[in-house]
Order: C-alpha cells, then sequence, then structure tokens
C-alpha cells in the first residue's frame, strides 16, 4: 500500500503494519490516523490475513498525539481535544478492539499517552524488555484518553490504574507483565521474532473460534454471568458446526497437527 507513515506487509497470514514516524517516536498525525485506519481495514478484508501484528519503527513504540499536529501556543487560540478524540483516537481503539482477526502488540520500546492505550486496546501486548508504559496525560494537565480510563481499572484495579494516570510515572514492561497489564516481557532482542512467531501461531488456528473468544471477553465487562452463560451457548451451537470444530476433533482423535481453515 502507498502510505507515506505505515509500514504494511502480509507474510504467512500475518499482516505486519508497523507505525514508521520513528523520527517523533512514532507519534500520530492526521495523516497517520487515516492511513491506519486504512490498512486495518485492508486486513480484515483479505481472506489471506488471520491475524494482525502491530509494533512501531525505531526506538520507540508510539508517543501518542503528535502535538505539533494540533499545537496550542501560549496565548493561542485553542483547539477541541475533544473532536480530535472523537474524530480519531476512539475510533482506532475500537477498530483495533473490534475486528474478527487476533491482534498482536509487539511494544519495541516507549509507549506514551495515547500510544501506551492504543497497545492495551490489542488482544494480546507483548512488550521488550526495555519498553516503558506512560500514561504521561496528567504532566499536560489532560486525562488518560484512548480507552485509558476505561482499560486501566479493568486490568491493574483503581489503585493502580490511578497511581499510573495521576502520578504519570513509568511503568516497566517487566512490572507491567507482573501486574497483568500485558501478556507478556521479552528480551528487545528477540521481540520482533516473538511478536511475529506469535501472529503466525494465531494466524493459522481456529479463526472463528478466535474471533467469537475474543468478542465474548470483551463482552463479558458489561453482562451479568447468566448473560454470559447464554453467550457461550450461542457460540459453542454456532461453532459447533463449523468445518474448523470438525477438523480439530478429527486431528486430536487421529493424533496429528490440525489444518484450520478458518471456516
Amino acid at each position: 500500500m502507498d502510505c507515506e507513515t505505515i509500514r504494511y506487509v502480509v507474510q504467512d497470514g500475518v499482516a505486519r503494519i508497523m507505525l514508521n514516524r520513528p523520527d517523533r517516536l512514532n507519534s500520530f498525525t492526521a495523516q497517520m490516523h487515516e492511513e491506519l485506519a486504512t490498512v486495518l481495514d485492508a486486513a480484515e478484508a483479505d481472506d489471506g490475513v488471520r491475524a494482525i501484528l502491530l509494533t512501531g519503527a525505531g526506538r520507540g513504540f508510539c508517543a501518542g498525539q503528535d502535538l505539533a499536529d494540533r499545537a496550542v501556543a501560549p496565548g493561542g487560540e485553542a483547539v477541541d481535544l475533544g473532536e480530535t478524540v472523537e474524530k480519531y483516537w476512539a475510533p482506532l481503539v475500537k477498530r483495533l478492539a473490534s475486528r474478527d482477526k487476533p491482534v498482536v502488540c509487539a511494544v519495541n520500546g516507549v509507549a506514551a499517552g495515547a500510544g501506551a492505550n492504543i497497545a492495551l486496546a490489542c488482544d494480546i501486548v507483548i512488550a521488550a524488555r526495555g519498553a516503558k508504559f506512560i500514561q504521561s496525560f496528567a504532566n499536560i494537565g489532560l486525562i488518560p484518553d484512548s480507552g485509558g480510563t476505561w482499560v486501566l481499572p479493568r486490568l491493574l484495579g483503581q489503585a493502580r490504574a490511578l497511581g499510573l494516570a495521576l502520578t504519570a510515572e513509568p511503568l516497566s514492561a517487566e512490572q507491567a507483565a507482573e501486574w497483568g497489564l500485558i501478556w507478556k516481557c521479552v528480551d528487545d532482542a528477540v521481540l520482533e521474532e516473538e511478536g511475529f512467531a506469535l501472529a503466525a501461531k494465531l494466524a493459522v488456528g481456529p479463526t472463528r473460534g478466535l474471533a467469537a473468544t475474543k468478542h465474548a471477553i470483551r463482552a463479558s465487562f458489561g453482562k451479568t454471568l447468566d448473560e454470559e452463560l447464554e453467550i457461550e451457548r450461542d457460540l459453542m451451537r454456532e461453532l459447533g458446526f463449523s468445518a474448523d470444530y470438525a477438523e480439530g476433533v478429527a486431528a486430536f482423535m487421529e493424533k496429528r497437527k490440525p489444518n484450520f481453515t478458518g471456516r
């Protein structure tokens, strides 16, 4: 694809998406939002893609909003930040969280502000040992947007969520993994390899079953146990008729590796 701020390539069923403004720590402009939305939608529509891997170029994953793109000069005219959230950040978080295909995020360096929260919107997050997560909004008088106020207390509890949000202190990747904010912390040298291996594993999995699993778990936050049990019943009924379920059972009985097709 012809993008200036995003690299996009499909390999072995994985759409590899790289934020590509390394000189600005991959901070977002309006153009970058539009290009990322385009490639995410292309990956979802491509039958040859069965998993998505998101990472950043250079020494950082993403520093959030490029403040120069909507600069506020002292004494100058204010800008409507709510419009920026509504037009760009909220749709991006929804797009990442709602994909049918699993989305892996490999955080290769600092993930700050909205950059941290778009990583957390992905299904599975791994991070290099040298990476840090920073809810930097308090430093400029703002709140954790891009889903930050929703995801942080759900993953960490209120005490840790408030601590990170109010102090803007960096959280190391190792601590993030210990706290349950992310899936795994790995050595910097193997992040790319580990990220692709994880996405490639998901790409050959039972795509419909994986999609149903992620949507059911994400929906559970707003459901009672009775409601979630009904969802599980309906999804199990649907998946029980899938070709992948039949293949999975056959492979188990025949003691061989399954050949899932995503159908």
